[in-house]
C-alpha cells in the first residue's frame, strides 16, 4: 500500500484543525529514534523544524488520518507493510519503509505506534523509530496465508 502522494488524496490537513486542537498537540511528547538521534521531542518541534507548516500532512492509512513525523518528499517513496489496530481503533502500529535514500532494505524501515487523540478524529504519533526492514520469518503465524 503506498502512501497518498497527491493533495486530492489525503483527505485530512492541518489546516483544518482548531487553535485549541492545534495547541493540545503541539505540547504532545513523542519518542523518536532517528539516525543515532534519540527523543522525547514535542510536536511543536515538528511544526518548528518544517520549512513550512504546509508541507506536513495527515496521511490516510487504512482510511483514517495519521500524523507521523515524516517529511513530506518523503510520502511518494513511503510503503506501509503493516498495521495493527488496537481492539478499540484508539492506537496503532505500523511498520514502514522509505526507500528516498536507500534502495536496499537495511535503514529504510520505520516503526510508528500513535494514539488516537481525544475529541478528534485523528491519530498521532507518540513513538517513530528506524527499523531495519527484516522479512518475517515462516516460523510466525502472521505469514500464513489467510
Amino acid at each position: 500500500m503506498k502512501i497518498p502522494s497527491t493533495e486530492q488524496e489525503i483527505e485530512m490537513k492541518l489546516a483544518d484543525l482548531s487553535a485549541a486542537t492545534r495547541q493540545k498537540i503541539d505540547k504532545v511528547k513523542f519518542d523518536l529514534s532517528l539516525e543515532k538521534h534519540e527523543g522525547p521531542y514535542d510536536w511543536n518541534w515538528v511544526f518548528r523544524t518544517a520549512e513550512e507548516e504546509n508541507d506536513l500532512e495527515f496521511l490516510t492509512i487504512d482510511n483514517r488520518p495519521v500524523l507521523l513525523p515524516i517529511d513530506p518528499e518523503h510520502y511518494a517513496n513511503i510503503e506501509i507493510l503493516r498495521t495493527i489496530w488496537s481492539a478499540d481503533g484508539n492506537s496503532v502500529t505500523i511498520f514502514l519503509k522509505d526507500t528516498t535514500y536507500y534502495s536496499t532494505a537495511d535503514g529504510i524501515g520505520y516503526l510508528a505506534v500513535c494514539d488516537k487523540v481525544a475529541g478528534a478524529e485523528f491519530w498521532l504519533a507518540i513513538i517513530y523509530h528506524e527499523w531495519f526492514v527484516i522479512a518475517p520469518d515462516p516460523v510466525f503465524e502472521v505469514n500464513k496465508p489467510g
